[in-house]
């Protein structure tokens, strides 16, 4: 019997000590219910795990311009909903949706990207539980 219990404790033990590895992506830092929607100029596509970004320039009505870094999910998850490795080319003129960040920092969670063409993707690819906005 004793036997059982430490192998239950060995087997039990590092899952335990995984969990906290697999809820550090929140969303909490970021306004889900003020969505924000930019037109802008990309300046980088930056395709890489554990997240991709996207950075672009946004002029104010006074001309001038801040620099906005937005996440999307990881490369296998954005390929499942049509994204790509090499969709954004800098200059690119673009609208991004996003959910920005609630301390005001010009960084946010990307919903969706209307492309230079007029075609419309959502971040979350296939699999998403955060859905684009309609």
């Amino acid at each position: 019997m004793r036997h059982k219990f430490f192998g239950m404790i060995l087997t039990a033990g590092p899952l335990v000590l995984a969990l906290p590895l697999v809820a550090h992506h929140g969303a909490a830092s970021f306004d889900v219910a003020n969505l924000r929607t930019l037109k802008g100029t990309v300046t980088e596509w930056v395709w890489s795990n554990p997240h991709c970004f996207l950075k672009i320039d946004v002029k104010d009505e006074s001309g001038a311009v801040t620099h906005w870094v937005v996440e999307t999910q990881n490369p296998t998850t954005m390929t499942q909903g049509g994204w790509s490795r090499r969709m954004f080319k800098p200059g690119d003129e673009v609208t991004v949706t996003l959910e920005p960040n609630k301390n005001g920092a010009p960084i946010g969670l990307v919903r969706s990207v209307i492309l230079p063409n007029g075609q419309k993707l959502g971040a979350g690819g296939a699999g998403s539980a955060r859905p684009p906005e309609k």
